[in-house]
């Protein structure tokens, strides 16, 4: 432990007005020390020796506090330090559990456990202020959300926010701006020099509160995203049908939903020729064998996935797997699809557990014009 006599002293300016160490006062015994005092001790100990303090997540009063009390202690001596660290100790030792202090650190606590609407009611009944550090709830933020923000406000208020985020998010965010509106954001950066802390905070707020206005959404995916999925399950003759159909009443959901279908004869366009071994080692071989004969003989988008896979597996197995084909000969169109859907079924699952990602074939199409 570091020299313990230096724990209290005042900075040398003090001392020299006070006329030295003469001219100080006795150092405090156990005995006439308050819990301020006490407090004050602990602290200084644990900052003495390095410790990282979250002293700035106490209330305002409570850091003026603690701060007003160290500035007026003196010199500790070694017996009185010991036995405050003693007691704070064993104080430490003796606690069970913890609670957070006040409400609003129990609504912290119990966020994501209780309703947003229960903690909204809770917030308001009590005056409790809506957010703890409402940075800490942006930078959470997707940064397509905090692009979307950024854009609705002035370019001012823009400039505070990137400069709040952190560089990954930040960077990231300027990504999902038009140009002309990324530029003059980060132009406007050199004028936040002025900004004081209760700006900030006061922007926080109101950026926090703007997200925490919106109305809870029911469906994480959209309305094209959830058909689509249905689709890709259907049998081909009800998915045309129903495309079709989309096609008469709403050309823009129609076009939505054919963006979330994922066929197989959509594999060799959407899938890279790097995931086919880890997509054959978890489909069944009875499996892909039916799916590549059925594929063979239906069409030539099916045709193309079938050899896109058995060009990127192993040449034995997928010499195997034609001899199969071969055999098997003619397939149901019940059986057929069955298969089809097995193989993409377990690509949607790669794509779910984030071990795969599928190609946008807009974006090849516009590479390729």
């Amino acid at each position: 432990m570091q020299n313990d006599l230096a724990l209290a002293l005042p900075p040398t300016s003090a001392l020299d007005t006070m006329g030295g160490f003469d001219a100080m006062a006795p150092a405090p015994s156990m005995s006439n020390l308050n819990s301020k005092a006490k407090a004050a001790i602990v602290v200084r100990l644990l900052l003495n020796e390095g410790a990282d303090i979250p002293i700035e997540e106490l209330s305002d009063e409570m850091q003026a506090s603690l701060t007003q009390q160290m500035g007026k202690m003196g010199l500790v001596d070694r017996d009185t330090l010991h036995s405050v660290a003693n007691e704070f100790a064993e104080m430490l030792d003796n606690v069970g559990l913890s609670f957070p202090n006040g409400l609003a650190g129990a609504l912290t606590a119990m966020e994501g456990k209780i309703s947003r609407q229960t903690e909204r009611r809770l917030r308001k009944e009590a005056g409790v202020r809506q957010f703890g550090n409402p940075w800490e709830r942006l930078r959470a933020l997707p940064a397509e959300d905090l692009a979307e923000l950024a854009e609705a406000e002035s370019t001012e208020v823009a400039a505070v926010m990137l400069s709040k985020l952190d560089t990954a998010k930040a960077a990231e965010m300027l990504v999902h701006l038009p140009g002309p509106v990324a530029r003059r954001i980060t132009f406007a950066v050199r004028q936040t020099g002025a900004v004081t802390p209760d700006t900030v905070d006061r922007i926080g707020l109101s950026l926090a509160a703007q997200i925490e206005a919106r109305p809870e959404i029911a469906f994480d995916e959209t309305p094209g995203e959830r058909i689509g999925a249905i689709l890709t399950q259907s049998l081909a003759a009800k998915r045309e049908e129903v495309l079709t159909a989309l096609d008469e009443e709403d050309q823009e959901f129609a076009s939505d939903v054919r963006k979330s279908i994922f066929t197989f004869a959509l594999i060799y366009k959407r899938v890279s020729m790097i995931d086919v071994p880890r997509i054959v080692r978890l489909v069944p071989q009875p499996d892909l064998v039916t799916a590549f004969a059925y594929a063979f003989a239906i069409g030539e988008d099916e045709k193309e996935s079938a050899e896109f896979i058995l060009a990127n597996m192993s040449s034995r197995m997928a010499n195997n797997i034609r001899d199969e084909i071969v055999e098997k000969g003619k397939v149901k169109d019940s059986v057929g699809e069955a298969a089809m859907a097995s193989v993409v079924n377990v690509m949607r699952e790669l794509v779910q557990s984030g071990e795969m990602e599928l190609r946008v074939v807009e974006e090849e199409e516009d590479e390729a014009a």
